[in-house]
């Protein structure tokens, strides 16, 4: 099932997190709508970004990453 609202989409300067799915750096954390968190790479970001955005209720990118799951509009 889809999410009707949109996650709250904000940039930061530099996450310090690493990826919950292979280690590497974080470009995106998201907190959960179920409560929780998770962080993830550029990579796994954008290869779950559809699946993320409908999980997530505020997602942090870091600047300069250009996520698959933020609409053009944002």
């Amino acid at each position: 099932m889809t999410s009707l609202l949109s996650p709250e989409i904000v940039t930061a300067a530099e996450l310090t997190e690493r990826c919950d799915s292979c280690n590497a750096a974080a470009k995106m954390e998201l907190a959960l709508s179920s409560g929780g968190s998770l962080a993830f790479c550029g990579h796994h970001a954008n290869k779950h970004a559809e699946r993320l955005v409908s999980m997530a209720t505020k997602v942090t990118l870091e600047e300069g990453f250009e996520w698959a799951g933020r609409s053009p509009s944002a």
